[in-house]
């Protein structure tokens, strides 16, 4: 019998790493996760995995720490002893990073260097290599420098968020050049779900067209509307991150559809899908604009699909009906379309861990 594979992934109780989970339970992998401590529950996400750790069928395993908490890495690193660890946590929402920077910095550039460097020791001290997937974002390439965007596209970051991503990029790289370490950048564009976080603003149109039909609200307040993004499922994505890993090198990779839509292509699909006009319902708060936008996203998966293998399996307008009909399932309306169910007993709480 093949010995069990165990993985650590930090931000599981995020969209991705809820999903990752899942895929990572069903190739017989033992699960550990990292999650911060809090007063009150927050892993939503993951309870519908979770087995009493007592159980001989528990396969998923949770253990307190935080990325701004080096030593608590460290001892978690040397109980669970890994062969592979996935970094998907930070403080990932754009606009909140120009309001908490330096904590925004500090979890997602210094927190993926302490990382590392408790990955580095390990290995050295054991022998054992550990395999590093880094959770990059569309968002280093800011002001694109050219279009669509590729692994060679230089990185013009326009947030403390994207900064930060940039600096966890290249320092991944340094890690691997320098240490000899199985460590991949991973750079996705923007992948939504029903997991997605409520303040994200796709999630934040879906819930609000579903509020809006069962007449629970009446206004969805957005910034920017013409902002472009290649949109994709996140499902879909935390297969990428794993497929990294199984290579015979590292390498960094881009995660895209190869498409870019506006937040208005997203508002019609998503409001059309229920017979309702946008406009009748979206207003502007210039409160949602951020000191510096980035226009124009659109990635290159050239790569991921011929090393990898990877495709996607749900196009735009699939995606923006699944989070519909799922939002609409959880206010208790059904359209008679169930794609995407799997989903609809999993329903955020709260902002995730997660690339926007």
């Amino acid at each position: 019998m093949s010995q069990t594979k165990i993985a650590i992934i930090t931000g599981i109780t995020g969209q991705d790493g809820s999903y990752l989970s899942e895929f990572l339970l069903s190739q017989n992998y033992e699960v550990h996760g990292i999650i911060r401590r809090t007063s009150t529950f927050n892993t939503d996400r993951i309870d519908h995995m979770y087995v009493d750790p007592h159980s001989p069928d528990a396969k998923l395993f949770l253990h307190y720490g935080d990325l701004t908490d080096g030593t608590t890495l460290r001892r978690i690193l040397e109980e669970v002893k890994p062969i592979e660890i996935y970094n998907l946590g930070s403080q990932s929402h754009v606009r909140v990073s120009f309001d908490s920077p330096e904590y925004t910095v500090d979890s997602v550039g210094m927190g993926t260097l302490r990382l590392l460097e408790a990955v580095r020791d390990y290995q050295q001290r054991t022998g054992i290599e550990v395999k590093f997937y880094q959770a990059g974002s569309s968002e280093m390439f800011g002001k694109v420098q050219a279009v669509p965007q590729s692994e060679t596209t230089p990185f013009y970051p326009r947030s403390p968020y994207a900064c930060a991503k940039v600096y966890a990029h290249w320092q991944t790289i340094n890690y691997r050049e320098s240490y000899d370490l199985f460590a991949c950048n991973g750079i996705l564009f923007n992948h939504e779900s029903p997991r997605r976080g409520e303040t994200f603003v796709t999630r934040k149109i879906t819930r609000a067209v579903a509020r809006i039909v069962a007449g629970q609200q009446k206004k969805l307040f957005l910034g920017n509307l013409d902002a472009k993004r290649d949109w994709g499922y996140a499902k879909d994505y935390v297969k990428a991150m794993w497929l990294m890993l199984q290579q015979d090198r590292p390498d960094d990779y881009v995660v895209a559809t190869g498409e870019t839509h506006s937040i208005k292509d997203f508002l019609e699909l998503a409001f059309s899908h229920v017979n309702l006009d946008w406009q009748d319902y979206v207003a502007f708060d210039e409160r949602y604009l951020r000191p510096t936008e980035v226009d124009l996203l659109i990635g290159d998966p050239a790569k991921s699909e011929e090393k990898l293998g990877w495709k996607r399996s749900v196009d735009f307008p699939g995606l923006v009906q699944l989070m519909v009909n799922a939002d609409l399932a959880a206010v208790g309306i059904s359209n008679g379309n169930q794609d995407g169910s799997e989903d609809f007993a999993v329903m955020n709480r709260s902002s995730a861990a997660t690339v926007d």
